[in-house]
């Protein structure tokens, strides 16, 4: 048995080629790299920020201190990431949460957790396609084009299909895709703040207030509410970061590699976002930020580079979306791949290409159900687009928070044996499930409360329900309707036994690690 892979417990209903490894995916076809390459590309800094920045200088006590929320809202991020780390080393299999889940806490809530995926990166490819779509025109100076609906929704579709199509013919191409795309991202990003920068430093540039090393400190934000209500939207910038863990069955080293990966990217994510941040409101100032909440950076790019070189920042963005909807596409196949081997979906999701080694019939449902969204959305209201990624994040706090709490379950029994365990594989998930599950209540409690619902969302109630509290709760409540109707028509998934690792699952060299529970 391969080192540190799970045994078949009692009593647990195993589907031939659900196995990790055994799926019919390209083995050793990544590195660690690529792992993280692929984690901080679906993340999509650029898009993140142009879109987010904004909005989090714009909550009330917040202002300037932005960079501060940044660095909160990293922190159960980088704890889920060690979850993430923890788990993969046990059970590499390409489902992730979903498979890590079911075991350590059952099937239902493993196949919410990978519906929560699914949906929440179908839902967010209608933003990434939008963004592609207008970046495209802006990039060639047609702005008539980028206001233009139909044409951009034309635009934002053909990306949605380039991308499936790259993620179809082989995950190589992907990893190299996304080298480029972020690199191009990084480098634009890293050029704008150092101009900036020296800018601010060295010449007139007029400013608002001082720069100040206090933007770091959130015990300089004005109250605690302030502080939660700008990490309940940094916190969704930094999804994403798991796609890197999602392509583990095709990486070298596949119990570690994909795990160190994730917690690589979280720390590079930080980076990032702390220091672009910080150079944007140093060199535009508090109100230049809030009034252009929806593209910081373009309007940020004309007055750093100035003309023809602000068209850089519009690459940046264009490539941040691009890359982020080739990588929202590989863990929702590869979640459905997963789901289908173990018989918790129809039987075709689970087909991969003997050609490509690619799990084919899950990219393209994806990337056409996609497609329809992205179309659907667009001809209601570009409203309801701007909630729909709001809601996003009931999903992402609920399935990030579950994976770290499997974590600790299914480790309970290893993690008193030593320091470290205790700390990494039961500690820190623990702080990153309680964090996530009170991001989530109070989500809950703001989008649906009128003074903030009146500030913050884009469309009037729905009979009075808050549309991002519809899209996110109704998204979660739709896949517990889809869960019972599978359990109706294959009950066996579900009658899978709980499992936990032995005692001596964390201890070097790494042991089989899993049994039934009794």
């Amino acid at each position: 048995m391969e080192s540190g892979s799970f045994a078949a417990p009692r009593g647990a209903t195993e589907v031939a080629g659900s196995a990790a490894g055994d799926k019919g995916l390209k083995s050793n076809a990544i590195g660690y790299a690529s792992n993280v390459v692929i984690g901080v590309a679906s993340t999509a800094p650029g898009y993140s920020l142009a879109a987010t920045l904004g909005f989090i200088v714009a909550v009330p006590g917040v202002g300037l201190s932005a960079p501060a929320v940044l660095i909160v809202s990293f922190i159960p991020m980088l704890f889920i990431a060690f979850a993430y780390s923890y788990m993969n080393r046990a059970d590499p299999d390409c489902g992730t949460t979903f498979a890590w889940v079911t075991r350590a806490l059952g099937p239902q809530l493993g196949w919410l957790g990978g519906w929560a995926i699914i949906a929440a990166d179908i839902i967010v490819m209608a933003s990434l396609a939008q963004i592609a779509g207008i970046y495209s025109f802006l990039l060639v100076g047609w702005q008539s084009a980028a206001d233009t609906a139909w044409a951009v929704t034309l635009v934002g579709v053909v990306w949605i299909a380039l991308m499936t199509w790259i993620c179809v013919i082989g995950i190589e191409l992907n990893a190299t895709t996304q080298k480029w795309l972020l690199s191009a991202e990084i480098i634009t990003l890293a050029l704008f703040a150092v101009v900036a920068l020296v800018k601010v430093a060295f010449t007139d540039v007029p400013t608002e207030v001082p720069v100040s090393l206090q933007w770091l400190n959130p015990f300089h934000i004005s109250s605690f509410n302030a502080l939660i209500d700008g990490v309940l939207l940094g916190i969704f910038i930094y999804w994403g970061w798991d796609s890197g863990v999602a392509v583990n069955e095709e990486s070298q080293d596949r119990h570690h590699g994909p795990g160190r990966a994730a917690v690589m990217s979280t720390i590079l994510l930080v980076l990032i976002y702390v220091v672009v941040s910080f150079a944007a409101q140093a060199y535009g100032g508090e109100k230049l930020l809030i009034d252009n909440q929806d593209d910081v950076l373009s309007v940020l790019g004309n007055k750093v580079f100035g003309s023809p070189l602000d068209k850089i920042l519009i690459i940046a963005v264009l490539s941040s979306a691009a890359a982020s909807t080739q990588t929202t596409i590989l863990p929702t196949a590869r979640t459905s791949l997963s789901m289908a081997r173990w018989g918790a979906l129809p039987k075709t999701f689970g087909t991969v290409s003997p050609k490509w080694q690619t799990p084919t019939v899950s990219t393209i449902v994806m990337g056409v159900v996609s497609i329809i969204w992205y179309i659907a959305v667009n001809q209601l209201s570009q409203n309801v687009l701007g909630d729909s990624v709001t809601a996003i994040g009931f999903m992402i706090a609920f399935y990030y928070g579950i994976t770290g709490l499997a974590c600790i379950v299914y480790y309970r029994r290893a993690i008193t044996r030593s320091l470290k365990n205790f700390v990494f594989a039961g500690l820190l998930p623990l702080f990153g499930f309680l964090s996530l599950a009170f991001v989530f209540v109070r989500a809950y409690i703001d989008y649906g409360t009128k003074g903030y619902a009146e500030d913050y969302n884009y469309t009037k109630p729905w009979h009075g329900i808050e549309i991002p509290i519809l899209i996110g709760i109704g998204g979660l409540v739709l896949g517990i309707v889809l869960m019972f109707i599978w359990w109706a028509a294959n009950a066996d998934f579900f009658r899978r036994k709980l499992e936990v690792a032995k005692p001596t699952a964390l201890e070097e060299p790494p042991v089989e690690t899993a049994v039934a529970m009794e």
